[in-house]
C-alpha cells in the first residue's frame, strides 16, 4: 500500500481515486470489444517506413483525398 500512498501523494489526489484507476485500467485491459480496433488491414513491406516516407504517403492521401492506397485494404 506505501506504494499507492506514494502515488496518490505525488499526483495530489487520494489513495481511493488512484485504487479506482487501477480497477478500471484492469477492467480495460481485459474488455472484449465487439469490434476491432482496426477495421482494415494494410500489406507491408516489412520494415518500418521512414518518418519522411511516412509524411510523403499521407500528404500523398491528403491531396487525392482517399487513403494511401486503396487496393491494399482488406
Amino acid at each position: 500500500m506505501a506504494i499507492i500512498k506514494e502515488a496518490a501523494k505525488r499526483r495530489g489526489i487520494s489513495e481511493a481515486e488512484i485504487i479506482r484507476q487501477g480497477i478500471h485500467l484492469a477492467a480495460m485491459a481485459n474488455r472484449v470489444w465487439g469490434e476491432p480496433l482496426f477495421s482494415r488491414t494494410f500489406e507491408g513491406t516489412g520494415r518500418t517506413p521512414s518518418r519522411s516516407e511516412v509524411r510523403d504517403t499521407v500528404a500523398d492521401a491528403v491531396r487525392r483525398g482517399t487513403d494511401p492506397d486503396p487496393g491494399t485494404a482488406a
